[in-house]
Order: structure tokens, then C-alpha cells, then sequence
């Protein structure tokens, strides 16, 4: 900007100091008035007679500057990275917090799962006994049927054994005395029969 100043500001010093040499030339081809001299050619920045004007537009363009910054931009940029400090902050809390729910979760997970696996061994056990005892019962129930069983069947055997014997004795006794009579022509009493087939026996 003070850049542009000067350099207008230098050309206009030079159309003056020219405007009269210059006054009556026209080109023979343009007809446009053809400019005498062209000043002292140094370059308008660097020209010493306008560093006056030149540091108060510096100086004018440095406060503007300073200004903007510290009243817009700044406060600006402030109230951004504050914004984005405190969503940063904020999602951080939320991490943590959800971490926090996460390993209170996993842990009465675990401690369910402890609890289930306890009482399924609880279960487990009981269920064992129960079937131990009734296999027990039931192996006694069989047992003494079984010997019922078998006391009833050795009582009919003996009962058998005994009508049998009996029957054996009488048949003994009849065929003796069929044979006695067939062999001696006689016949003999019962009692000495019985007698002779228990002999016999023993």
C-alpha cells in the first residue's frame, strides 16, 4: 500500500518537473505527447525522498495489522482451540467412563459366571448323591425281594423234597411188601416194613 503511494506519489513530482519540456512534442505517428525526461530512474521504494512517507504507511499498515490480529483473528483462533480443547477433554471423560462401564461389566460377567459354574457343580454333586442313594434303594428293594424270593422257593423245594421222600416211603413200603409176599408167600405187618425201608434209607 505505502508502496503504491510513493510510487504515484514520485510520479507526479516527475510529470510536473517534465510537463513543460514536454508541453509541445507530439509523436508524428501516435500523436500523443511525447514525455521529455523520465525522472532520475531510481526505483520509488528506495527513493530517499519518500522514506517519510513511506515508514508512516508502514507504520499505519503495521497498527492496522496488530489491531486485526488482536481483535479478530486471535480471539478467533482462542475461541477455537478452546472449543476443541473442551470436545477433546469431553470425548476423553467419555472414553473413560466407558472403559470404566466396560471393566464393571466384564467383572459381574465374571462373577455371574463364577456364581453359574458353582451352582451347576452344587447341582451336579447333589444330583450324583440322589442317583447313588436311589441306586442304593433300589439295589436293596432287589436284594430283599431277591431273598424273599429265594427263602419262598427253598421253603417249596423243602416241602417238595419232603411229599416226595414221603411218597418215596410209601411206594418203599407197598413194593417190599408186594415182594416179601411174592417171595415168602406170607404176609408181614407194616410196622416191620417201615421199619426195614428207614433202615434202608439211613
Amino acid at each position: 500500500m505505502f508502496v503504491t503511494a510513493a510510487y504515484a506519489q514520485s510520479t507526479t513530482t516527475e510529470g510536473a518537473e517534465t510537463h513543460d519540456a514536454a508541453a509541445g512534442e507530439v509523436h508524428t505517428e501516435t500523436g500523443v505527447a511525447h514525455e521529455g525526461g523520465h525522472g532520475s530512474g531510481v526505483f520509488p521504494p528506495f527513493d530517499s525522498s519518500t522514506f517519510a512517507s513511506q515508514l508512516l504507511w508502514l507504520a499505519i499498515s503495521f497498527g492496522l495489522f496488530y489491531l486485526l490480529m488482536s481483535r479478530v483473528v486471535m480471539p478467533r483462533i482462542g475461541s477455537i482451540l478452546e472449543t476443541r480443547h473442551d470436545t477433546i477433554a469431553r470425548d476423553l471423560d467419555d472414553a473413560a467412563r466407558s472403559k470404566a462401564e466396560a471393566d464393571a461389566a466384564v467383572a459381574a460377567y465374571e462373577q455371574e459366571l463364577a456364581t453359574a459354574r458353582a451352582k451347576g457343580n452344587v447341582i451336579a454333586a447333589t444330583a450324583r448323591e440322589a442317583a447313588k442313594a436311589k441306586a442304593a434303594a433300589d439295589r436293596t428293594a432287589v436284594e430283599t425281594s431277591l431273598n424273599d424270593k429265594i427263602s419262598a422257593a427253598e421253603a417249596r423245594i423243602a416241602d417238595i423234597k419232603a411229599k416226595a421222600l414221603a411218597d418215596v416211603g410209601s411206594i418203599a413200603e407197598e413194593t417190599a411188601s408186594a415182594v416179601i409176599e411174592q417171595l415168602i408167600g406170607g404176609k408181614v405187618s407194616k410196622a416191620e416194613i417201615a421199619s426195614a425201608v428207614k433202615a434202608s434209607a439211613k
